[in-house]
């Protein structure tokens, strides 16, 4: 081969528009910035056609660029259901980029006019072929569906399993109902000189257990409680061994979950419907056989907590449609810290009682309790056994235990002298 032709088939190959620029002979033109040059060469030699909004072709040049993918290995694992190669985030991404009827329009046109498609831009060519995938929408949400199945599955039996839990142990307590029936009483039992008796108390009543203090100041109404039921009820001291996943219970929107649980109904009858076409899909016979049989399984779940939690709310007089997982699991919860709390404050009384001067004897078989005075007409055992044989879900009409533990209570109680 000779040096001319060597010449020639060199010039072929190399970029002359930048060694003209700057190597021209004109004296007078300023000095040339290569890297410039260079971007201006750029722009003349990628003029391409776009059919899409510049900022929607941007996205989507980031979009397909996180995918790492070809347009063909794309369109192509979306065809096959490729789950392996299309994860949930990406198709999320994905499905932003479905073509709109505006944008099919446009498509359309451009292939009418017998235009190349090489003349279009990247971001075009994709939508091109992304257009053209059979039944585009329900198979991208058919794949989201199946990518986000099985994290659906394990965040919501959890919650599932805390209310079921929760509820039943709470209504199937019968170490906590006699407690109940003993703060109740105890009710009544203070009450006997003014109202009639209350057939029940609502939840929230718990809480002012420590809001009543004894006459000294020293003792709350819970702290006599408790001292109560070590000295003659100690078989329902670990009532709290009962009652399970309160706190986890308390975390739980059951309305959300309820939502989400339908969400995948729906979503997996978007996929029964596709499998009903697709029939020589592996994937989707794979899907449906290993997973119709679980997504039955938290309905029931989803159903079974939904009654277990109506159930036990509507037990304890409180309506389940106001009354949310988040106020009615923690009353019993507080409860149980509090108890507990008042059990380690009446053992370190009992140890101090030696040195100090404690005003009240928290041994109650030994003393009677100067705030609690003892009338004839009320017998406080025979209350508490009348209690454990009457019902306790509602508030009676004639007594509200509300406004007995309270300042007022606590005042007319201070008034009462014993009766001998």
């Amino acid at each position: 081969m000779s040096l001319t032709s060597l010449s020639l088939l060199c010039l072929k190959e190399l970029n002359m528009d930048v060694f003209e620029e700057l190597f021209k002979t004109k004296a007078q033109s300023a000095p040339v910035n290569v890297g410039t040059l260079k971007v201006k060469v750029a722009h003349k030699t990628s003029s391409k056609i776009t059919l899409l909004e510049p900022n929607r072709a941007k996205n989507l040049a980031i979009t397909l660029r996180k995918g790492g993918m070809s347009t063909g290995q794309i369109c192509t694992a979306i065809q096959t259901y490729n789950l392996d190669l299309l994860k949930s985030d990406f198709l999320e991404l994905l499905e932003r980029f479905i073509p709109s009827d505006y944008e099919l329009r446009l498509i359309e046109n451009y292939e009418r006019e017998g235009r190349a498609l090489l003349e279009l831009s990247e971001e075009d060519r994709f939508m091109v072929a992304f257009s053209k995938i059979p039944c585009l929408p329900q198979r991208i949400s058919t794949l989201t569906f199946m990518g986000n199945f099985s994290e659906s599955i394990q965040l919501l039996r959890p919650q599932l399993n805390a209310i079921i839990a929760g509820s039943m142990s709470i209504k199937s307590s019968s170490k906590l109902k006699k407690i109940l029936e003993i703060i109740l009483a105890f009710g009544n039992y203070m009450n006997s000189g003014k109202r009639g008796s209350a057939y029940g108390f609502r939840l929230q009543s718990l809480d002012l257990l420590l809001d009543m203090k004894s006459t000294d100041r020293k003792l709350t109404l819970l702290h006599f409680i408790v001292s109560i039921i070590q000295e003659k009820y100690p078989q329902l001291q670990n009532f709290h061994t009962e009652l399970h996943c309160l706190d986890k219970a308390a975390l739980v929107s059951l309305d959300s979950i309820l939502a989400d649980v339908r969400s995948l109904e729906k979503g997996m009858e978007v996929v029964r419907k596709e499998f009903l076409q697709q029939k020589d899909s592996a994937v989707l016979t794979n899907f449906m056989s290993n997973n119709g049989s679980l997504l039955d399984s938290v309905v029931k779940d989803s159903k079974t907590a939904e009654e277990v939690y109506h159930s036990v709310v509507e037990y304890f007089g409180e309506n389940p449609k106001s009354t949310p997982p988040s106020v009615f699991f923690p009353v019993f919860a507080r409860f149980i810290k509090a108890y507990k709390l008042a059990e380690q404050e009446n053992e370190q009384r009992k140890k101090n009682i030696s040195e100090t001067d404690f005003g009240t004897d928290l041994h109650i078989s030994d003393s009677p309790m100067p705030a609690m005075p003892r009338f004839p007409q009320v017998d406080l055992i025979a209350e508490l056994k009348r209690r454990q044989m009457t019902p306790l879900v509602r508030e009676g009409k004639d007594g509200a235990i509300e406004d007995i533990i309270t300042g007022q209570a606590e005042l007319d109680l201070q008034d009462r002298k014993p009766m001998p």
